[in-house]
This record gives structure tokens, sequence and C-alpha cells, in this order.
């Protein structure tokens, strides 16, 4: 399928694009599914890796909103088989649990953007049309809290490690439980 970019952040009701959104919380699931639907995509919602991959092999959507952290397959894993499929859906990762590994590795797996939660509607759509240019002026340069470096440093290695925990606090020298515990906290400010 071929993907034509969204204007204003509107879709021309003869030309309802198909969209997938993957999140296990069914509230914001189900939530940003209807708002889709009012902003004219043609949306449809899985809870679950397994349950997007079997949808799009129905029908590859143009647009796929995923979210990164689910249980038992990864965002990271549903993008790869997502782009794998075909390479013209284009892909947000959405994630409560933003990090610099992890943006890269969602681009690289085949995201065209990766946005940190609380996003809204119109900032979801606007990502699905960024090009990888330069952004005109640069974003300011702001000094990460160690708290937000540890937490960003766990985090790629919890990646390097494919989401193994017991591996990831191996490397990390933590105890596991240890490491679980830093996982559940939300990263510090920025």
């Amino acid at each position: 399928m071929t993907s034509i970019p969204i204007r204003d952040g509107q879709v021309p009701d003869v030309e309802r694009r198909t969209i997938l959104v993957v999140d296990d919380e069914d509230t914001f699931r189900e939530r940003l599914v209807r708002a889709l639907h009012e902003r004219g995509f043609q949306a449809t919602g899985a809870a679950s890796g397994d349950e997007a991959l079997r949808l799009a092999e129905r029908e590859t959507p143009e647009y796929a909103i995923v979210d990164l952290r689910m249980p038992r397959m990864s965002g990271l894993h549903v993008v790869r088989k997502l782009h794998a499929m075909d390479s013209t859906t284009r892909i947000v990762v959405l994630t409560g649990y933003g990090s610099i590994a992890t943006a890269l590795d969602a681009v690289r797996s085949g995201a065209v953007n990766y946005l940190t939660k609380p996003a809204d509607l119109d900032e979801i759509i606007a990502a699905f049309n960024h090009d990888g240019a330069p952004a005109i002026e640069p974003p300011p340069t702001l000094i990460p809290s160690l708290d937000r470096v540890e937490w960003e440093h766990i985090d790629r290695v919890l990646t390097e490690c494919d989401g193994n925990i017991t591996q990831a606090a191996e490397l990390l020298g933590l105890h596991r439980r240890s490491l679980q515990r830093k996982l559940s906290k939300r990263p510090g400010p920025r």
C-alpha cells in the first residue's frame, strides 16, 4: 500500500487510511482508536503484539502506532515484524518509558518516529510525516539528571539483552530484584 502524507491532521473521508493501534492498556488504546476514527482513519486496536501481527497478516496497515513495552512481545519486535511484512507501513513508537537507546532501536527497526507519553493526537498524527530531516532550529541542549542518565543506561543494557532482566542485572552488577525495583520506577526528570 502506498501512503499519502497527512495534511493538517485530517484525512479525506473518501480515502480513509488504515491505522493499527498496538497497546496493552485497554482504555488508552480504545480512546486513541475512537479519536482516530473521528479524524477519518479506519482505525483498529490490538492488545498485544501477537494480535497486531495476526491483523496485519490479513491486511497490512498504512500506519501503525506501537507501544514499546507490552507483555510477551516487545514493541520493538512488533515494529520489526510489521516493517518486514510491508516496508511502506509508517510506524510510530509511543512509550511512557523513553530513552535514547530505544528511540534509536525503534528507528533502526523501521519506525518513522518515536514519541513519549503523554502525546496528544495532533503530535501523533504529525509524527507520521517525519521525513528524517533535521529540525529547523536545533532543540535546546538539556543536561539530564543523574537519575535519568542511570535509567537510560539500564534501559540500553536491557534492550541489548532483549529484555532478559537476569542477564541485564548480571551485566550491570546488580541483583535481579534491585534491577526490577529500578525498572518499576519512572525515570527522573531530564
